[in-house]
């Protein structure tokens, strides 16, 4: 059986992490939910690119998911953190032992989950003294792993990002096969 990730979706997401994340996750064979807060439909970026999202995050509730999965975008990072759906489902896959990843500013979804504190994690510069003020220890590099916690920087590290989900989730010679059929290694 594949495994199964939620990515939500909100307005003000950042395209290229998202779609970079779903794509990557696929090419694994990893079974991908796309839940919108708002509900199935179009989501408008934070650069003014529409993705469809194919759930509503009403679906997600009360499943277990393999991974949580947030990307950034300071406007979805803000929605998603405000939305107890998203925070419960952060909090119940770590709580499960199961990973959590956030990239960019999605972070601080992990602060109003309580999971920041003592964790040693990374994000995009902007709000990286947030994250510090949270109690959380800053990795240097682009990745940073704290056990089921997996985090990433912003658009930039979204490839080495989705790549590091796919190894955890499918095992690092998939993530090297898939690195290297996009030309990655």
């Amino acid at each position: 059986m594949n495994p199964t990730v939620l990515v939500p979706l909100a307005k003000g997401f950042e395209e290229m992490e998202a779609v970079i994340i779903i794509d990557v996750l696929r090419r694994a064979e990893i079974d991908v939910m796309v839940a919108g807060l708002e509900g199935p439909g179009p989501v408008l970026g934070s650069r003014g690119i529409t993705v469809v999202a194919e759930a509503h995050m009403d679906d997600a509730e009360g499943r277990s998911f393999d991974a949580v999965v947030l990307p950034g975008g300071l406007g979805g990072t803000l929605a998603m953190r405000d939305d107890p759906r998203v925070v419960a489902a952060v909090t119940a896959s770590e709580s499960g032992g199961r990973l959590t990843a956030a990239i960019c500013a999605a972070p601080l979804v992990l602060k109003a989950a309580g999971l920041a504190k003592g964790r040693t994690l990374t994000a995009h510069p902007s709000v990286q003294d947030e994250m510090r003020e949270a109690g959380a220890t800053l990795g240097a590099t682009r990745v940073v792993r704290d056990g089921h916690l997996l985090t990433s920087q912003g658009p930039g590290t979204a490839m080495e990002f989705a790549l590091a989900i796919v190894a955890d989730l499918k095992g690092p010679s998939t993530a090297n096969s898939i690195g290297q059929a996009m030309c990655m290694a």
